[in-house]
């Protein structure tokens, strides 16, 4: 049974089908309302298990169920007691800024009080806390019993831990997303950005096939799912039509954003940029009159979103990173033998499952804090960067998120978290193929080909056709005329004569060398943290442990 504080809290769970089917429910009309007439009701219910309460999160709503639940207790000692945590102030509001599903997710997480003012998470939320506010205790056998049950399932205790980031990645692989070490964690931190008030953005570019739509669906999989829209498609008025709040505080996954028009284009940045659309609207007033009207939609999200042609849309979208898939043979085996390893039943779909629902939890835990990096003076990038301005706005932004992912680690000043050297040095490892991607001109899937062709014909002066490379690559002709027009508008290949019924042959005009450009931007990045940490007096760790 659930027990409200107001009839309209009441009245507005009885919409929700599965609360309905599975649970009582009675309104207290106040908090002073759990009067005779309803402790009879409650009495002469023989099957009654569990009272869940569901009051305000306010002072007054916590005094009254520390007194209903004395009452309660003392009138029927077997049954158990729970509360559920609301994330606004009553039930009605709530259902104002979340979907219904998030009331089926705080059912599943309540927590059951024990005595008089002892609350202990359920054993399926992962934080264990026990707090003892009055003499009176429960027994050390049963204590022990919540903490053996809480133990390995610890949301707060993980995030405490030192080596977060790697704990985390390990555990974004275990819920199912294979390789991708360091796109798969900025995914994440790019996604968590909707908890702040400066949210991020991503577009995770490649081919048809590549796997993009995949890995950008399984992070979102990650978060609680009452805060994640997934669109398809988007219409060309569709983001006007929300109301004021709807977007506020939510993660929007773009499946196909190259099947979106313009003018949902221009809205979708619009609202990037700004968090706010406004639009002039004809509405009808009482007498049946059109009149003009002022609507607004404000939308505090993150998202993520695939293409195929990321460089087009980065330009215009402002806080968005650009990620490329990896397509390589090697990520490509790797994909394949986690997919025999499922389908031959090696992988423990359950603990699949489990580590999508603790990573949940983790989200769930974190808190809204704003950071100061008191470092932010001394953080440059080379100078070879493209669109450099914008560059070292996302190169901050992400410091700040690896801070706000540490938040249980980090001290707080006035309010404020505060960013440490060791902060800066994980979001430079994790970021590091995105600034390679801002020196290079090449697109990520663009340069991924193009560093496979030199490969193949190893050195400048061999030639070859489209169709062997086709062939041996394993890509569709659309592809490879997209990749080989590219290239050859770019001067990185030229046509070199050919035979008829033979194919056009080719050779690289322009042969450089991305991995001696990748090392020095690499070398210029940690240089600037060894600086750091000796300016701060930090011991010098040996290269690989900065490696998340």
């Amino acid at each position: 049974m659930i027990l409200t504080e107001a009839i309209i809290d009441c009245a507005s769970l009885l919409q929700i089908k599965e609360i309905r089917d599975n649970y009582s429910l009675i309104s207290c009309f106040g908090t002073n309302g759990l009067n005779e007439e309803i402790l009879k009701a409650i009495k002469e219910l023989p099957e009654l298990e569990e009272i869940i309460f569901c009051f305000d999160q306010d002072d007054a709503g916590e005094k009254a169920v520390k007194k209903y639940a004395e009452d309660l207790r003392v009138m029927s000692p077997t049954i158990t007691l729970s509360t559920v945590e609301l994330p606004n102030k009553d039930v009605n509001e709530t259902l104002q800024f979340h979907n219904e599903e998030i009331f089926i997710d705080l059912l599943e997480k309540r927590k059951f009080i024990f005595s008089t003012e002892e609350v202990v998470e359920s054993p399926s939320i992962s934080t264990e806390r026990i707090q003892v506010t009055e003499e009176k205790e429960i027994t050390k056998t049963e204590k022990d019993e919540i903490v053996k049950n809480s133990k390995n399932l610890n949301a707060v205790d993980f995030l405490e831990q030192k080596d977060l980031l790697k704990s985390l990645n390990q555990l974004i692989e275990k819920a199912g997303i294979i390789g991708e070490e360091n796109s798969r964690l900025l995914l994440f931190l790019i996604i968590i950005s909707y908890l702040n008030k400066n949210p991020l953005h991503a577009l995770v570019q490649g081919s048809s096939g590549s796997g993009k739509t995949h890995i950008i669906s399984r992070i979102a999989d990650l978060m609680p799912q009452e805060d994640v829209l997934r669109f398809t498609r988007i219409t060309e008025s569709s983001l006007y039509n929300w109301g004021e709040f709807d977007l506020h505080g939510k993660i929007i996954i773009i499946e196909d954003l190259d099947g979106l028009k313009e003018d949902a284009l221009y809205a979708l940045r619009e609202f990037i940029s700004n968090q706010v659309l406004r639009s002039s609207v004809t509405i009808k007033d009482k007498k049946g009159n059109n009149k003009s009207s002022h609507k607004i939609v404000k939308g505090q999200f993150s998202s993520l979103s695939a293409t195929t042609k990321g460089e087009t849309y980065e330009d215009n979208m402002s806080r968005s990173f650009l990620l490329a898939v990896d397509e390589s043979k090697e990520q490509t085996q790797r994909i394949i033998e986690y997919q025999n390893r499922r389908n031959a039943g090696e992988i423990d779909r359950n603990e699949q499952e489990k580590a999508i629902g603790f990573v949940q939890k983790l989200v769930r835990n974190l808190k809204y804090y704003e950071v100061i990096n008191p470092y932010a003076t001394k953080l440059n990038l080379p100078e070879k960067v493209h669109k450099i301005r914008r560059l070292n706005e996302m190169y901050q932004a992400v410091i700040k998120q690896v801070t706000f992912i540490n938040q249980y680690q980090r001290e707080v000043k006035n309010g404020f978290l505060i960013t440490e050297i060791e902060d800066i040095e994980q979001a430079t490892e994790v970021l590091f193929e995105s600034v390679v991607l801002k020196v290079d001109e090449l697109d990520g899937s663009l340069r991924q080909f193009y560093e496979r062709l030199k490969k193949y014909v190893k050195n400048e002066n061999q030639e070859f056709i489209l169709r062997e490379i086709r062939q041996e690559f394993n890509i569709s002709k659309t592809q490879m005329f997209r990749y080989i027009q590219a290239l050859t508008e770019l001067d990185y290949i030229k046509q070199n004569g050919g035979f008829a019924n033979k194919g056009i042959k080719y050779k690289i005009s322009y042969w450089d060398n991305h991995q001696k450009l990748r090392s020095e931007i690499k070398e210029f990045l940690q240089n600037q943290i060894r600086q750091l940490k000796n300016a701060n007096g930090t011991p010098q760790e040996h290269k690989g442990n900065a490696k998340i």
